[in-house]
């Protein structure tokens, strides 16, 4: 598995709380059950491990959120002290017929803090290869999703295609109600 791939984590457990619409996928053992299996993770959990993803959830946002708005050295300071916390090891794997790569071997009592170690390395990872500026919030409002920016031109503004969607037929509406304002003043000059 590539290490950066593990970031993937830390995007999905930020986006479990959307804080315009007050809306929290992550309450129960269920739901982190839910997350967690999404991403190939297992293991038994407790409600505690379901307040620790709350805990480390809301420590990303502030990385994301931070970085977005540019603070950078902010953003790193968090994630170090998060790295600190979810020490993990690297260990050379080979299974399924693949080639040797590198997994993630988490060296933590429970499996939140399992979760919580690759998905701070994965973010990790990418933030020294692509730039911690790429790491972003969806501009289109009200969503505030979070998302790694991997284009190579670097000009991600949205989490999903439907955001982009979304944000751009609201611009081009935007417009031509302005154009036909416009006209409708000149017009009765």
């Amino acid at each position: 598995m590539e290490l950066a791939s593990y970031a993937d984590r830390a995007v999905h457990l930020v986006n479990t709380f959307d804080p315009y619409r007050r809306r929290d996928d992550l309450t129960t053992v269920e739901d982190a059950r839910a997350l967690l299996s999404r991403q190939g993770a297992c293991g038994r959990l407790t409600n505690a491990d379901v307040q620790e993803l709350r805990t480390l959830r809301d420590k990303l946002r502030i990385i994301f959120d931070t970085a977005d708005s540019g603070g950078s050295q902010q953003a790193v300071d968090v994630l170090n002290g998060l790295l600190e916390q979810y020490p993990i090891r690297p260990q050379i794997s080979g299974h399924d017929g693949t080639d040797w790569h590198l997994h993630l071997v988490e060296g933590v009592p429970s499996t939140a803090a399992a979760y919580a170690a690759k998905a701070c390395m994965g973010l990790a990872v990418q933030a020294t290869e692509l730039g911690i500026d790429r790491l972003g919030v969806c501009q289109a409002a009200p969503c505030r999703d979070v998302f790694i920016d991997t284009s190579t031109n670097r000009s991600r503004r949205y989490c999903s295609e439907r955001c982009a969607t979304r944000a751009n037929v609201a611009a081009y509406r935007a417009r031509r109600k302005e154009a036909a304002l416009a006209g409708a003043a000149s017009s009765a000059a």
